[in-house]
């Protein structure tokens, strides 16, 4: 990687070794459901998920959008976090694919019990929706990651409505990193779940959902409506095998130097940075209150050290995402620019 890209952990390249097995990989037509490399990569995916069986699709959003698809009858409810992905990044797509109602809850991206079952509703008043599905999100786009006891008591308030849960697990191998779990202790507690291959695991392209067979049937029949039936994937199913295989179990080292990073913005005068919310890849901070930093002038000076970063946002807070292509040696470069503009 030529830059230092912090934008996303979804900027990572392939690596050799991907590129190869793609270059060799086995293929056949998956929309036959013949295509070998297909086939291997979702029986892998549901294993590691501890679930009955798992599909390909070309992205998270896909595979958010399909699991509401399939789960939730039209003019149902979904009851998420409002700072979720799936309400913030999603372009809407709920109400045009599933035509399903959000109600997002302001929990500061940690859905409880207690926020879930005051607001679950049964469709008996002709005036409200039914609800008909939980999404939780884990690791949160927002770097938070929910402990077991919070998926443990989502599963509780579920049972007891008749509900069913997803699970946005973009992030899904970084919060069982951090947790120090397997995913399966993770997704034990939910009836399907998506994890991206693409974000900081080095696969190019594509996600997995995974539930019940029947669930994941369904859905397969749902995904050829959507557009996402692929014919020779398998070349893009040798680089998620090696991303399933390998990538993942090296995401600590990415969590470290988060955290290095974190402590080295820390000595600068002027950030503000609560380095114990370094929970995975993700490095949140601000400047000090009535600051003159010019946000437009930071990005172009850290650009002018090749180091590519996003705006900040409305509460002048920047993401800094490290992965695979992040090394020690950049952290260095990274806090040292930082502090020079700062300087």
């Amino acid at each position: 990687m030529n830059t230092i890209d912090l934008r996303s952990d979804t900027v990572t390249w392939p690596t050799d070794e991907m590129r190869a097995a793609m270059a060799n990989a086995p293929v056949g037509d998956d929309v036959y459901g013949d295509d070998p490399t297909i086939r291997e990569l979702e029986s892998y995916a549901a294993s590691i998920a501890g679930k009955e069986a798992a599909l390909f699709v070309p992205s998270g959003t896909f595979g958010n959008q399909l699991a509401l698809f399939t789960h939730c009858p039209r003019g149902s409810e979904v009851i998420l976090d409002e700072s979720c992905h799936i309400v913030q990044h999603e372009a809407g797509a709920a109400s045009v694919i599933a035509g399903v109602q959000l109600r997002a809850v302001d929990c500061g991206g940690v859905l409880t019990d207690a926020h879930v079952q005051p607001r679950v509703r049964f469709g008996e008043d002709i005036h409200e929706p039914q609800t008909s599905l939980i999404c939780v999100e884990n690791a949160h786009s927002n770097g938070r990651v929910l402990p077991l006891s919070v998926m443990e008591g989502i599963r509780r308030c579920a049972d007891r409505n008749h509900v069913a849960v997803h699970l946005d697990g973009a992030r899904l191998f970084n919060a069982a990193s951090s947790l120090g779990v397997q995913a399966k202790d993770i997704t034990q507690y939910v009836d399907s779940v998506m994890f991206c291959l693409s974000k900081g695991l080095c696969a190019p392209v594509g996600s997995m959902l995974a539930g019940t067979r029947k669930f994941v049937e369904e859905a397969r029949r749902k995904r050829k409506l959507m557009g996402g039936g692929l014919r020779q994937a398998g070349i893009l199913a040798a680089a998620g095998l090696i991303a399933l295989k390998e990538m993942r179990l090296r995401l600590s080292e990415d969590h470290a130097n988060a955290k290095l990073l974190a402590a080295r913005l820390a000595e600068i005068p002027g950030v503000i940075i609560d380095q114990a919310a370094v929970e995975i890849n993700m490095v949140y901070f601000s400047h000090e209150k009535n600051s003159s930093i010019d946000s437009e002038a930071f990005i172009e000076f850290m650009k002018g050290k090749n180091i590519l970063i996003n705006p900040c946002g409305t509460d002048h807070v920047y993401r800094f995402v490290t992965h695979y292509w992040i090394t020690r040696e950049h952290v260095s470069l990274i806090a040292n620019a930082v502090r020079e503009f700062y300087s």
